[in-house]
């Protein structure tokens, strides 16, 4: 059985064909089966890096009754 072969598609110019369900580069015409009706994946999954939270801890002295 052959190996698949591994592709390297940009989020920005990634389409998911609506018809077929693959993933292609082009946003005119589906390259599995020919289809126009493409959605591009950067609009649905593309989000913005969040900044993780300062991990400073302020340390004060315990109270003690």
């Amino acid at each position: 059985m052959p190996l698949p072969m591994l592709m390297h598609i940009p989020l920005e110019s990634a389409y998911l064909c609506q018809d077929c369900n693959c993933v292609g580069n082009s946003s005119r015409q589906c390259p599995a089966c020919a289809s126009e009706v493409l959605m591009s994946l950067a609009g649905v999954l593309d989000r913005e890096v969040q900044e993780m939270p300062d991990s400073r801890y302020s340390y004060f002295p315990a109270l003690v009754a």
